[in-house]
């Protein structure tokens, strides 16, 4: 369990970090419009990314 928690946040980290790397302005424009949405539109983003993410997890679990 621990090992899958360790892989899974080394692999946010590298996605993460390509991100950054790759892209600045990008991500600076998408700060910038998560800034422009109001508090209730980036909390149902935030929930439905943690939906999505409990998901796969399910199905990698289900079918993996």
């Amino acid at each position: 369990m621990f090992t899958a928690l360790l892989l899974g946040l080394g692999l946010v980290l590298v996605i993460e970090g390509l991100a950054l790397a790759l892209a600045p302005s990008r991500i600076e424009e998408a700060l910038a419009f998560l800034a422009s949405l109001g508090p209730e539109r980036r909390r149902a983003l935030g929930l439905g990314a943690v939906a999505a993410g409990v998901l796969l997890l399910w199905l990698r679990r289900k079918f993996g």
